[in-house]
């Protein structure tokens, strides 16, 4: 195999990043983090808003451990970051950086346990939920995987604890391209890629480097003036008289996508805590689209859809009701030519209706809702502003997202199986942090089946299965919506048949140069697969035109 893998594609900190390509993959280097990668990894000043993501992928038969070890240490190899640490800058002047860790150990980030009684996936979401409260260890990369076997029926389970800040929903998925395969027994990949040299940075160079990424801020600001504006948009929104008509709509929308909030628009889900729990929902993929064609809408309209109405039900449950809540949704700022493994979103907060009780009727508000949040002016410059919360107190990013009261997530999976050293992936579950809200829902996509995950705060849902109940009838609700077809709906064995050219839509082929060829195909198949699922994340809203933008979204 050929040892020239690790090319410099960009220059260093000033610049922006130190990067590695991968055959036509680019993961970060040693350098500064970027600007919405240092957002959620700085905003962990609050406990309440750790950036932690924990998967659970459900397997046939626990998995070959040597081939396992031998695969994750082959990624851990491509992809820099899961052999780096983070570093900060010194007196936090400027964007931590990414350090290759001296002393990496792959054996200490894998772990392999057999299945706590009674052995059930009960047991190993309570397992699961353990380790989303648990905080990272700063001084390592922020990365654990641990193998569960010896559950009930000879199965067994991956939890993967990753870091928000080393990638977002469609990063993980190409991750899986290096992971995972297309058929059970797994190829031979050939020697492994060298592994990147230990770095030990002394202070004089941190300071050094601290300096020279101060002096390109600098600049960037007599060129841009964006970061230097972000406040002043802020104010202006409040007082638009006099801005140009171009100049006002940043304004707006830099307010809205940046300005704390005065409260959760919940009266029941309001108090926060650090215990969570973890819950599972599983639905026809094709039946949400068959759901989503009634209302011209979108798979993503048909999910949100389902959490809004879950919501509406559960404040009926307590004898409350309300018009509508604060939803953070994160929304893909990806492109075809982006290509690297990090954070390509941006958070933007809706007034989502939960009390719309026609089903018909909240998807095609919602369709509009997301469609308009497309279209926000400010955009373009989601780095420059996430670079200014990153200077600001932790108090005013937690005025920011602590007053949402759900984060629903949207992300492109595979629409075949796929199997992890010799292990068939039956189902896999992304649990996103709540980052200060009362819940987080995911939806990933996988072989026919949306896999719904739910961490939820219990301190504001004390009863989380009332909660859950109360999706699964929402999504009755919604799915009762569509034709029923007389054919066999897609299973686990079999994927999810053929996807329709204008489906899903998004995320483009990646690899390392070695991993298998189908298994790349397959995720490419999620062109076909995510047209209908509108915009990915991690992506809930999509590129429909909205029109109104500011009219629909004053409420927040």
């Amino acid at each position: 195999m050929a040892t020239d893998w690790l090319t410099v594609t960009n220059g260093p900190c000033q610049g922006g990043r130190q990067d590695h390509r991968v055959g036509n993959m680019r993961a970060p280097g040693s350098a500064c983090m970027g600007a919405s990668d240092a957002f959620t990894w700085r905003m962990e000043r609050d406990p309440a808003l750790r950036s932690t993501i924990v998967a659970v992928d459900w397997l046939d038969r626990a998995p070959d451990w040597d081939a396992l070890v031998a695969r994750v240490d082959r990624i851990s190899r491509l992809m820099p970051s899961l052999r780096q640490r983070v570093v900060e800058s010194p007196f936090g002047l400027t964007a931590p950086r990414w350090s290759y860790d001296p002393h990496f150990d792959l054996d200490w980030h894998l772990r392999r346990f057999a299945a706590p009684a009674p052995r059930t996936r009960e047991a190993v979401l309570q397992f699961a939920r353990r380790s989303a409260m648990d905080a990272f260890d700063r001084d390592r990369p922020l990365w654990e995987l641990t193998l569960v076997d010896g559950i009930e029926d000879g199965a067994a389970a991956l939890i993967v604890k990753l870091h928000h800040s080393l990638s977002d929903g469609v990063g993980g998925m190409r991750m899986l391209a290096i992971i995972a395969d297309p058929q059970r027994d797994p190829p031979d990949l050939g020697p492994l890629p060298p592994a990147p040299a230990g770095e030990t940075l002394d202070r004089l160079a941190l300071v050094t480097g601290a300096a020279g990424s101060m002096a390109g801020q600098l600049t960037g600001l007599a060129l841009r003036g964006a970061e230097a504006a972000v406040p002043a948009l802020i104010r202006s929104a409040r007082s638009p008289l006099g801005l140009t008509g171009g100049t006002a709509a940043m304004a707006r929308s830099v307010y809205r996508t940046a300005a704390p909030s005065s409260g959760a628009m919940s009266p029941l889900m309001r108090d926060r805590s650090m215990t969570r729990h973890l819950a599972m929902m599983e639905i026809s993929l094709d039946a949400l689209k068959r759901a989503a064609k009634t209302a011209d809408g979108t798979v993503n309209d048909a999910y949100l859809a389902i959490v809004t109405g879950g919501l509406r039900r559960y404040h009926e449950r307590h004898g409350t009701t309300v018009k509508h809540l604060r939803a953070v949704i994160p929304i893909s700022l990806r492109t075809a030519q982006d290509t690297g493994w990090g954070n390509k979103i941006t958070l933007m907060r809706l007034a989502v209706p939960v009390g719309e009780p026609d089903p018909a009727a909240r998807m095609r508000l919602l369709h509009r809702l997301t469609g308009a949040a497309r279209e926000e002016p400010s955009l373009p410059v989601t780095g420059a502003i996430a670079g200014v919360l990153n200077m600001l107190p932790v108090g005013y990013v937690a005025g920011i997202l602590k007053h949402a009261d759900v984060v629903a997530s949207n992300v492109p999976g595979v629409p075949r199986p796929v199997y992890v050293a010799g292990s068939k992936v039956t189902g896999m579950f992304a649990f996103g942090p709540t980052i200060g809200t009362s819940l987080n829902t995911t939806l990933l996509s996988y072989a026919g089946t949306c896999d719904i995950a739910i961490n939820i705060d219990t301190a504001a849902v004390p009863d989380p299965h009332v909660l859950l109940a109360c999706l699964q009838e929402s999504a009755a609700e919604i799915t009762a919506l569509g034709p029923v077809r007389p054919v066999r709906e897609p299973d686990r064995d079999h994927g999810g048949g053929e996807q329709d050219a204008a489906d899903h839509g998004g995320v483009e082929q990646h690899g390392d140069g070695e991993a298998d060829a189908e298994l790349l195909e397959l995720l490419q198949g999620q062109r076909a697969e995510d047209g209908e699922h509108g915009d990915h994340d991690d992506g809930g809203a999509g590129h429909h035109p909205g029109g109104g933008a500011d009219a629909v979204r004053d409420r927040l």
